[in-house]
């Protein structure tokens, strides 16, 4: 695993879906633009959250050889979140499940 610190891969542009702004213009939402940046910064340090373990090796490979899609799924205890960054780097979605 890599610290905090260390981001591995550049994420472009970062953009939202309508839910996950939803939440954030939620108050009783644990989804807060601090917890959002957070979960930015552990999917660009390769902490992938909640992926299996193929998912995770897949991650890995294209952090490694680059132009592959890089997932991450976390899991919050109300909402699971997912941040997708395209496989060209170009930009970052933030979404819910149900949004894919």
């Amino acid at each position: 695993m890599t610290t905090a610190s260390e981001k591995l891969f550049a994420v472009g542009t970062v953009v939202m879906t309508v839910g996950i702004d939803a939440l954030l213009q939620d108050e009783k939402s644990e989804l807060s633009d601090e917890a959002l940046t957070r979960l930015l910064q552990r999917h660009q340090c390769g902490d992938d959250g909640d992926v299996n373990t193929e998912d995770h090796e897949s991650n890995l490979y294209a952090i490694q050889q680059g132009d592959l899609r890089i997932m991450s799924v976390y899991k919050l205890e109300t909402v699971t979140v997912w941040i997708i960054t395209e496989h060209d780097r170009s930009y970052t979605t933030v979404l819910l499940p149900e949004e894919y």
